[in-house]
C-alpha cells in the first residue's frame, strides 16, 4: 500500500481576523466619508460667500454707474432724495437720446437677514418730458407702496439691516435732507435745483451673513468736479 500524503498547515484568515479587516475597513470607509462631507460643507460654503460678495459688488458697482450717467436736464433734476428713496435721472444704454429714472431704497422685510433689503428699481427708457415726469412720480410711489406695476422694474440687490446718505457741498459733508436736494412736496413737478451734489457718501449696514457684517462706507465724486475732491 502506498503511503498517504501529509498536508501542511491549512492557509487562510480566521473569522477573528475577517472581523477585524472588516472593522478595519468601516474605520476607513467613515474617515474618509467624513473628509469628504468636510470638504463638500467647505466647498458649498465658499461658493455661498463668493455669490453673495459678488452679488454685493455688482449692487455697489449699479450704484456708481448710477451716479456717473446722472444728467441734470433743462427743468428736470438729475437727483431728489427724500429720507426714503433717491430718485434719479440717468442716461439709457439705448436709444442714444433716452434718458431713465432710477430709484434706490431700503425696504423692511423682517423675513430677510438684517429685516430689510437694498432695492432698486428703474424706468423704461423715455425721450419726452411728460414720460419722464410720469416716471419719476412712479418711483416715489414703488418705494412707498410698490405694486405690480412698479415692482416690474424692481431688483432686490442685497439684505440690509439699514443704510445712510450724506452729501459734499460746499466744502463739507451733510445731511442731504439739510440741503436744496429736497423736493418739499412730491405731488407738484420737481424742482430745477434739485442738482447733484459734488460727492455722495454711502454707508450700508450689512447683516451677519457669507459676505460678512458690519459697515460698508463707499465715496463717489461726480466725474465733471474740477478742483479737490470732497
Amino acid at each position: 500500500m502506498g503511503q498517504r500524503p501529509v498536508h501542511g498547515p491549512s492557509v487562510g484568515f480566521t473569522l477573528i481576523e475577517v472581523l477585524v479587516a472588516i472593522a478595519v475597513m468601516a474605520l476607513m470607509s467613515l474617515m474618509a466619508w467624513r473628509g469628504l462631507d468636510g470638504m463638500l460643507r467647505t466647498q458649498s460654503g465658499l461658493q455661498s460667500r463668493g455669490d453673495d460678495i459678488r452679488t454685493l459688488q455688482a449692487g455697489l458697482a449699479q450704484w456708481q454707474s448710477d451716479l456717473d450717467q446722472a444728467m441734470e436736464l433743462t427743468g428736470t433734476p438729475a437727483w431728489d432724495w427724500n429720507g426714503q428713496v433717491l430718485r434719479l435721472t440717468r442716461r439709457a444704454s439705448t436709444p442714444a437720446e433716452a434718458v431713465q429714472v432710477v430709484a434706490w431704497t431700503w425696504r423692511s422685510d423682517p423675513a430677510r437677514a438684517g429685516g430689510g433689503d437694498w432695492q432698486r428699481w428703474q424706468s423704461a427708457p423715455v425721450t419726452v418730458r411728460s414720460d419722464w415726469l410720469s416716471a419719476w412720480r412712479l418711483a416715489e410711489q414703488w418705494a412707498q407702496t410698490p405694486d405690480a406695476q412698479t415692482q416690474s422694474g424692481q431688483v432686490n440687490i442685497h439684505p440690509l439691516e439699514g443704510w445712510q446718505i450724506f452729501v459734499h457741498r460746499g466744502g463739507s459733508w451733510t445731511n442731504p435732507l439739510s440741503s436744496a436736494v429736497v423736493t418739499a412736496n412730491s405731488s407738484a413737478p420737481p424742482r430745477a435745483e434739485s442738482s447733484m451734489p459734488d460727492g455722495v457718501r454711502l454707508l450700508l449696514r450689512l447683516p451677519p451673513g457669507p459676505a460678512g457684517a458690519g459697515g460698508i462706507t463707499l465715496d463717489w465724486v461726480r466725474p465733471s468736479l474740477s478742483g479737490a475732491t470732497p
